[in-house]
């Protein structure tokens, strides 16, 4: 037998068998088998380098076919994102304008969530591509509730469009017939007085003293004040209209109305005057909405001339009638 060892005994003159000990044996008999093993090994190294297993397929199926969902994903997510800009470009240039509403913002609405809250995806197969996923989500969730929360709004306002007629500030507050001069400008403008440029929140309107003033739209009266003797607004009236906006009158020479007194469009509320910091008779005139004062001539009824309404854009440019604080 091949396994055996034989050697020549020279007293017998034979070849006899070689017993080894049973430990060497079994070492030698491990030996092969380790060798076996290894070679084997190497084989099934080299045949899954040249050739796929039915496991190996199976499994590059199912890659391929998580590859393909995240490709539809990405997909269904830009077609996503492209309906809420086209809801939101429609809300913006075309619903709200219809009813004189401004443009709905939210605080950090567009502020991306910090990358930390993404850690648990970092050890996930194919992480970039999810956390990606997961970004774009988040962002068109966000837009999403933008655009919900101005519907609201929106379906609110046409609920009751008829009272937010009214409550819109569309007329002027003084007969433009007694306009004593040009209007000055809402926003930055350079200051006489202090040469450097200061927000200006509202118009002026110079008038002469006791010229009447009106409310702009129905409302009720907020609050009145006297106010400082030089500074500031002097006499004034604000007027809560609702739908987020308000009115003010400032630098009065009389007030006609108190608070808490309800007010008509086109209602005598006060007189015009020279009080607080002003540097001559005019009303001062603010529109405010959601907190914010905004241009006050884009409320202006738009039944006058196209001619006249440019020149009162036109003229609002740096005519200053008060002392600012």
């Amino acid at each position: 037998m091949k396994d055996k060892e034989y050697r020549f005994n020279h007293e017998t003159l034979k070849f006899e068998a070689v017993k080894r000990p049973l430990r060497l044996r079994i070492y030698r008999l491990m030996r092969k088998g380790i060798f076996v093993i290894i070679v084997v090994c190497i084989i099934n190294l080299i045949f899954s380098f040249v050739f796929h297993t039915p496991k190996m397929k199976r499994l590059a199926r199912e890659n391929e076919d998580i590859l393909k969902k995240y490709e539809v994903l990405d997909d269904r997510i830009s077609e996503a994102e492209r309906r809420i800009e086209a809801m939101h470009e429609r809300d913006i240039y075309v619903y709200r304008p219809l009813f004189g509403a401004d443009t709905l913002t939210v605080d950090g609405i567009y502020t991306p969530y910090p990358d930390s809250v993404y850690d648990d995806l970092k050890d996930a197969p194919n992480s970039e591509r999810l956390i990606s996923a997961w970004k774009s989500i988040d962002q068109a969730t966000r837009s999403l509730y933008l655009q919900s929360l101005s519907l609201d709004e929106l379906q609110k306002l046409a609920s009751d469009k008829e009272r937010m007629a009214t409550a819109m500030p569309a007329i002027w507050p003084i007969d433009r017939r007694n306009l004593r001069n040009n209007l000055s400008s809402y926003g930055r403008r350079f200051h006489p007085i202090y040469k450097r440029y200061i927000m200006h929140a509202g118009l002026d309107m110079p008038a002469d003293i006791g010229d009447p003033v009106y409310a702009t739209a129905n409302g009720v009266v907020e609050s009145t004040s006297i106010g400082l003797r030089r500074r500031g607004y002097g006499q004034q009236i604000l007027i809560d209209h609702g739908f987020g906006y308000k009115t003010r009158y400032a630098h009065l020479s009389r007030i006609d109305v108190k608070p808490g007194q309800q007010v008509l469009r086109g209602e005598q509320i006060g007189c015009v005057g020279n009080t607080g910091g002003s540097t001559g008779p005019h009303l001062h005139y603010e529109v405010i909405y959601r907190g914010r004062t905004v241009n006050p001539v884009n409320y202006f009824r738009r039944d006058m001339s196209p001619e006249d309404f440019e020149h009162i854009i036109q003229a609002a440019r740096e005519t200053t009638y008060e002392v600012m604080e």
